[in-house]
């Protein structure tokens, strides 16, 4: 991933999406906590983005984003409003309402069958910029174990009123290809065609820089 930012800032690669499924992690933001890994359960993964602890593992669709921010907008809290505007577009396309928060990162979905004023996280966004070009970027809840949460303080953030959600969890039967299909097809009104997506075959190896030769384009649709 970082070398392939280094090529778009250099203009000599054209800017690339990776949408890609990890086996069972944890990876620790800038921000991260020790206290708030509350269970080593499985590897943890100090990572260059911001943010705090998160969960990545099967059943969740993880993109990594790096686009060349001079070439749109140099504003970050832009592109990560854009990045939260594109997973809500996902959502409903499944007939789910993704919402963002000015307070909290990422999207979040109202749970009145909770309790009052209850919300669950179904994306979790973190993002780093180099040289204007974004790296990391964000994990969607399609099918994962969400008690896998349990081990990290997900976010930073631990109001019992917030927790995490996942389409299966609202009653959402949906495929990652589907959903693969869905991010596609919101990606370009928001951000344009000029960057390429491809899905990564997952293996026991996290590093999609090591998984890219496996790539392979989604369909056009």
């Amino acid at each position: 991933m970082e070398a392939r930012a280094a090529a778009i800032a250099r203009d000599e690669a054209a800017e690339l999406v990776w949408l890609l499924e990890h086996p069972a992690l944890y990876t620790a933001g800038s921000s991260a906590r020790p206290h708030e890994l509350l269970d080593a359960r499985f590897p943890v993964h100090n990572v260059g983005r911001g943010g705090q602890f998160t969960y990545h593992g099967p059943g969740q669709r993880v993109g990594y984003v790096m686009l060349d921010l001079k070439r749109r907008a140099p504003d970050v809290r832009r592109f990560v409003a854009t990045i939260e505007a594109w997973i809500i577009a996902t959502l409903a396309a499944f007939n789910v309402r993704g919402e963002r928060r000015d307070d909290r990162v990422g999207v979040w979905v109202r749970r009145p069958d909770k309790g009052e004023g209850f919300e669950d996280k179904i994306a979790a966004i973190g993002i780093r910029v180099r040289q204007w070009v974004t790296l990391h970027g964000f994990a969607l809840n399609v099918e994962p174990d969400l008690s896998h949460f349990s081990g990290i303080v997900p976010c930073g953030v631990a109001e019992p009123r917030y927790g995490v959600t996942s389409l299966a969890d609202l009653g959402i039967t949906a495929t990652l290809p589907e959903v693969d299909m869905a991010l596609q097809a919101a990606f370009e009104p928001l951000f344009g065609t000029a960057a390429g997506i491809q899905t990564v075959t997952s293996t026991e190896n996290g590093s999609p820089a090591q998984r890219s030769a496996k790539s392979a384009p989604l369909p056009s649709h």
